[in-house]
């Protein structure tokens, strides 16, 4: 049955209302000039992303050293579950769809649990095993293991164990389209596994090993659940954040939250475009 086109403009308008107005209103008060994140408009400014103390008494999130070094960590964090995750994505997918050996299908099924699994069941699995190695290797070499305690290394763990099912998947949808015939042409001409994993092989899965980083790299900058029952002292941006709510936001809060959209809308961009190369 036919709907009036203005009863779909109608949703379609309200659908992206509903989507985007939060977003639009942490975006203006970003540049509020008011120590309160929130309404009356009191004028345009930029300390919130610029500015010293001097005039709030806060400065802005490019000169607060807590922002700073708050981004810093998570960074430090996101960088290599990117790299590991592309890594080792790339040997699992490999496996998945090369190699055969007896009960592949049960272990590619239970490479998607740690996606089903809530966060924070994730996250105190992660703490309470890595604890209890932690405390028998340290009675055992009778030395510290810090990586192995809660700290931005066990973040890196932690987050690795469930955004690395999604690299694997990422780059094994793009193994399963590669035509194989072209590698056994290279090696009738003589080229060796290596010249042909360089020249050919990787050529062709640039696309996916470049969405894969982008995935993961996106999700670890803004994990939350997880991150919060495996971070230490060094705490990354969304644990910052929701301890300055906590403690009484002012508008720095929403200029940090504006960069990040900003940001994340990048990584997306770059994502849905090398997505459309691989199609």
């Amino acid at each position: 049955m036919n709907r009036p086109p203005l009863l779909w403009k109608f949703y379609i308008a309200a659908f992206y209302i509903f989507l985007f107005a939060p977003l639009v209103a942490v975006a203006v008060f970003a540049f509020n000039a008011s120590p309160f994140p929130s309404p009356p408009w009191r004028g345009f400014t930029l300390e919130w992303f610029t500015g010293t103390a001097a005039v709030f008494g806060k400065p802005g999130v490019l000169q607060d050293p807590i922002w700073l070094t708050t981004i810093g960590n998570s960074l430090k964090v996101a960088l290599p579950v990117a790299l590991l995750a592309v890594v080792i994505g790339t040997v699992n997918a490999w496996l998945l769809e090369r190699a055969q050996f007896p009960g592949k299908t049960f272990l590619a099924m239970m490479m998607l649990w740690p996606l089903v699994i809530p966060g924070v069941v994730l996250g105190i699995s992660i703490l309470a095993f890595f604890s209890r190695v932690a405390n028998t290797l340290e009675d055992w070499l009778q030395m510290d293991l810090d990586p192995l305690r809660p700290g931005l290394s066990l973040v890196v763990l932690g987050q690795l164990s469930f955004i690395l099912s999604i690299s694997t998947l990422i780059i094994a949808a793009r193994l399963r389209k590669f035509d194989r015939s072209l590698e056994e042409a290279a090696f009738d001409l003589g080229a060796s596994r290596a010249r042909v994993l360089r020249t050919i092989t990787l050529p062709f899965l640039r696309p996916a090993l470049v969405g894969a980083g982008l995935v993961a790299l996106l999700m670890s900058f803004e994990n939350f659940n997880t991150t919060l029952m495996l971070v230490g002292s060094d705490a990354p941006l969304p644990i910052t954040m929701y301890g300055q709510m906590r403690e009484g936001a002012t508008p720095a809060i929403n200029a940090v939250s504006l960069l990040v959209m900003l940001a994340v809308g990048g990584i997306a961009s770059l994502f849905a475009l090398t997505s459309k190369s691989q199609s």
